[in-house]
């Protein structure tokens, strides 16, 4: 049986992805904060700008970490660089979940897996700097998964919305902004399918559609049950800027394929 660490296992989609593999693995997982954590066996406190990842990987010894870390930028890129030492010396393997903005420099069509990674953001050049140092292994050794926005009924993203909503707060909205997006549960069975075929390489794991970011927040606002709430178009281009991450070489079983309607689906009134 695999042994695998998730670290950022406490965060939505770390939990979710565990909450996919602990009934087929031997999981483990890392949290910061929260108290629900720490009599689980299962679970280790981490903080990345104190603690040593090495003294956890020495208790799991994992075959497979998967990091779904948030935080610290500089304490993330040396946590991964201990990652893929451990990676290295043991034969294990890494998979980490990345992001589109790895090519939010290119706003004029679609990134495919092996197109040419190019950030403006800070954001995007700290993935790419992680990316980068994770490709020095061999491929077997590390899967980057590339994600656009993630959703899901309990996700930040739509805490913040339904926050906004419920203040009576304008929601900014971007009109000329052409994405793709994910939700945590459909998420979670992708990874799955990857640590089960054990898969290498490149993937970008988003819906098989499009959609401007406006139309798809009013689609979630109607689904979540909200009548007339308070947009606010921010416009950042004069023409439309594409954001999105689609399968090229790499791509899943049909069964793992989605739309951006089902994630609307997700996150419909019960």
């Amino acid at each position: 049986m695999k042994r695998i660490l998730i670290l950022g296992a406490s965060g939505f989609i770390g939990g979710a992805i565990y909450k996919e593999l602990c009934a087929y693995y031997d999981t483990y997982g890392t949290y910061h904060t929260g108290k629900i954590y720490s009599n689980n066996k299962h679970f280790f406190r981490f903080d990345m700008e104190n603690d040593d990842l090495i003294d956890i990987v020495t208790k799991v010894r994992p075959n497979v970490i998967i990091s779904a870390l948030r935080g610290d930028f500089e304490a993330q890129i040396d946590t991964h660089q201990d990652i893929a030492d451990y990676c290295r010396a043991s034969n294990s393997k890494v998979i980490f979940l990345s992001s589109a903005n790895v090519f939010d420099a290119f706003s004029n069509f679609p990134s495919y897996e092996f197109d040419k990674t190019l950030s403006m953001s800070t954001y995007g050049k700290f993935k790419i700097k992680i990316e980068t140092a994770l490709m020095q292994l061999p491929e077997k050794n590390y899967t980057i998964v590339r994600l656009p926005m993630v959703f899901g009924s309990h996700s930040p993203r739509i805490k913040e919305l339904k926050y906004f909503i419920d203040k009576k707060e304008a929601y900014e909205v971007f009109p000329d902004l052409v994405m793709n997006v994910a939700y945590a549960d459909k998420l979670s069975q992708q990874i799955h399918y990857i640590v089960n075929r054990n898969r290498k390489g490149i993937y970008h794991l988003g819906s098989s559609d499009l959609i401007h970011h406006d139309e798809f927040i009013k689609e979630a606002i109607e689904a979540l049950g909200y009548e007339k709430p308070l947009l606010k178009n921010v416009y950042t281009s004069n023409f439309d800027r594409f954001l999105a991450v689609l399968p090229k070489d790499n791509k899943l079983p049909k069964h793992l394929n989605f739309s951006h309607f089902d994630v609307i689906n997700e996150l419909k009134v019960k």
